[in-house]
């Protein structure tokens, strides 16, 4: 009898812990998180795409997510010694492990100004940035007007 008991109550415990974990995330997941969008130009979208066709993700890293072979490209354009004309050196000669590509000046244009607006937005790593408990994660923006 103490054994149905048991197991009773903890099939009941593990239910009630899917139902509480599965409204939760039905929560979170619904919410509308469109304080958190950025929008990109028409240009940077372009960049975007070329930046998703090449996989350039797979080498580079932006805000510390994606490859490890090749350098965090997150605030390339406002480095000192870097910006648009360095980009494009790059772009166009490659260098030991990163291929040559034979990008148009109008898809190296178009890259250029993808990686300017993702630098606008923010720096990293983003030493001042604080965890929220709701998980979400307050930065600091270059852009004073964004939230």
């Amino acid at each position: 009898m103490r054994k149905t008991v048991n197991t009773r109550f903890y099939l009941t415990f593990m239910a009630c812990l899917v139902t509480v974990f599965s409204l939760y995330n039905f929560t979170i997941y619904t919410k509308d998180n469109s304080e958190y969008t950025t929008i990109l130009s028409p240009k940077a979208i372009e960049g975007q795409t070329l930046w998703q066709e090449n996989n350039c993700y797979s080498c580079h890293q932006l805000y510390g997510l994606g490859g490890y072979l090749g350098p965090d490209l997150t605030n390339v354009f406002s480095t000192k010694e870097k910006g648009p004309d360095y980009i494009k050196a790059y772009l166009n000669s490659g260098i030991k492990s990163m291929p040559q590509f034979n990008f148009s000046e109008k898809d190296k244009e178009a890259l250029v100004a993808f990686l300017k607006e993702v630098d606008q937005s923010g720096y990293y790593p983003n030493h001042n940035a604080k965890i929220k408990p709701n998980g979400w994660v307050d930065i600091q923006y270059k852009n004073k007007n964004e939230k």
